[in-house]
């Protein structure tokens, strides 16, 4: 669902940018009041992971459409809405920059799009909310299918409202909802099974990883949480080294939406803050579309795969030490304000 800069406008742009900023240093400012040294492992090998699933485009039978795997609502219900967000943010930051992978312009449409919807209410609400008193397996499975269906719906209609708003673009409101809520739909049942294997996986694994679990709840796990972290870096690495290689060659749901509706997903748009956008893209992007620049080999995907996973694994780490630093750093100038008092 990653949007192309062709599609928003310069206003809609900068609005987006400014409330998923602000959605941001909301998460940073909770965090800071969280354990940041059990999340900061996790951040990194969860956004490694994330980023190495969303390379594998699972086909959508019948309809000649393909998706992948969001992550906002996985992320979530290990990491919290606060963190998984951040982690987000780092994944589709990375996946613009260095893979050209949705329009720099349009970086803080997909922020709120993708990011938003999976952490905050898949993640934030509907996993709270049913996973909150009892934790079970059924309960997580329940709460990853309806979370990841509705995010995605909600995400598919961010997009078409942005899109009519933006007004640069021949897609007809009605007609480009109609195609695009279907489409998420099915996308969004299919993330919510991969995600409630993951996290059913996590919770007979090691149960505390999951947000809000109580010891209370009564499962043990049958893994150390360092034995099932490395488990899941081990799996990043296999995702975005290999299994990646196998990913479907079919239309995302939102590039299908646009053939359907405008015949092609290939949309232009003109303006010199376009052309300067496309051109600092393509400054940063050293592996455009996954793959090495000057070939088209399966090497260059697997390259993408585990450096880019890596590239998510390292920028989460930093930003969590950050956030730990301007924790202390806030701690030390109260303490200090106290002492002076």
């Amino acid at each position: 669902m990653h949007m192309a800069d062709a599609l928003v406008s310069p206003a809609v742009a900068g609005t987006m940018y400014a409330v998923s900023a602000g959605t941001a240093a909301y998460a940073v400012k909770k965090i800071k009041l969280e354990d940041l040294d059990k999340k900061v492992p996790l951040m990194g090998v969860m956004g490694a992971f994330v980023f190495a699933s969303q390379m594998i485009n699972f086909t959508i039978p019948g309809t000649g459409s393909s998706g992948h795997l969001c992550g906002g609502m996985l992320l979530s219900a290990i990491l919290g809405p606060h963190a998984g967000f951040l982690t987000m943010i780092a994944i589709l930051a990375i996946q613009c920059l260095m893979f050209a992978d949705g329009g720099l312009l349009a970086l803080g449409c997909n922020v709120w799009n993708m990011a938003f919807y999976g952490c905050f209410v898949g993640g934030g609400l509907i996993w709270h909310v049913m996973t909150g008193k009892k934790m079970t397996k059924g309960r997580i499975t329940a709460a990853s299918i309806i979370g990841c269906m509705l995010s995605l719906q909600l995400g598919a209609f961010s997009v078409t409202v942005e899109t009519m708003i933006s007004g640069i673009t021949e897609l007809p409101f009605s007609v480009f909802l109609s195609v695009m809520q279907p489409i998420h739909l099915a996308i969004g049942l299919v993330e919510g099974l991969i995600t409630a294997a993951v996290l059913v996986f996590v919770y007979e694994a090691r149960p505390e990883t999951l947000f809000g679990y109580q010891p209370a709840f009564g499962n043990a796990g049958s893994m150390s949480r360092k034995k099932t972290v490395a488990l899941l870096a081990v799996a990043a690495i296999l995702i975005g080294g290999a299994v990646s290689l196998f990913a479907s060659g079919n239309p995302d749901g939102l590039e299908w939406s646009m053939e359907k509706v405008a015949g092609t997903a290939e949309l232009s748009a003109n303006g010199m803050i376009y052309r300067m956008a496309e051109k600092l893209q393509g400054l940063t992007a050293l592996l455009p579309d996954y793959g090495f620049q000057t070939s088209e080999s399966a090497a260059g995907t697997s390259f993408s795969g585990i450096a880019g996973g890596l590239i998510v694994l390292a920028v989460c780490l930093l930003v969590c030490l950050a956030i730990k630093r301007l924790k202390h750093t806030g701690a030390d100038k109260g303490n200090i304000g106290n002492e002076q008092n």
